[in-house]
């Protein structure tokens, strides 16, 4: 399992008191409001930096950083990650999963035989769709609804899926 999830990727300084944006890559900007502190991965290191203040603009965030008070200060941060550690993460609800989390699960059908793996997680509008490679060497989009994912056990590293009529053809 992941100990860090990102949550943003700096685009560039806003102003010239220190700000940057951010193009948030959680489900939920808001939750920028509630963060303190974030690690910052600029590529060569990765370090806590203490948030001063937030705010939105359009889709993106608008961070400053305490410490880092002109355009010059936060230029070299360009396209550095903002990470959280899992303990500061949003809380889950109930059949919630992080994406970082399934990524890699074992996926078996009813009867327990192991039919793959899960190599990504896609994003749609109504739900999310879950990309698993066959061992048989074909892909499968299974949607990600109660009908077709029947127990996630991000413990045990596995996913037991039901295979509705038609996906496979």
């Amino acid at each position: 399992m992941e100990d860090f999830f990102q949550i943003g990727i700096i685009t560039s300084p806003h102003g010239v008191r220190g700000e940057v944006k951010v193009y948030p890559t959680t489900d939920d900007p808001r939750r920028f409001k509630k963060l303190k502190n974030v690690l910052l991965d600029d590529g060569k290191e990765r370090r806590s930096m203490e948030i001063e203040s937030v705010k939105f603009l359009k889709q993106m965030v608008l961070l400053k950083f305490k410490g880092l008070d002109s355009m010059n200060d936060v230029e070299r941060l360009r396209k550095a990650s903002l990470y959280v550690a899992r303990e500061n993460a949003v809380r889950l609800g109930r059949d919630e999963y992080f994406m970082a989390d399934l990524i890699g699960l074992k996926v078996q059908d009813e009867s327990g035989t192991e039919i793959g793996c899960v190599r990504d997680v896609m994003e749609t509008g109504a739900n999310d769709v879950y990309v698993i490679d066959l061992t048989d060497g074909r892909e499968l989009l299974l949607p990600a609804i109660k009908q077709c994912v029947l127990k996630v056990d991000v413990e045990a590293g596995v996913m037991m899926i039901h295979i509705l009529e038609g996906l496979l053809d």
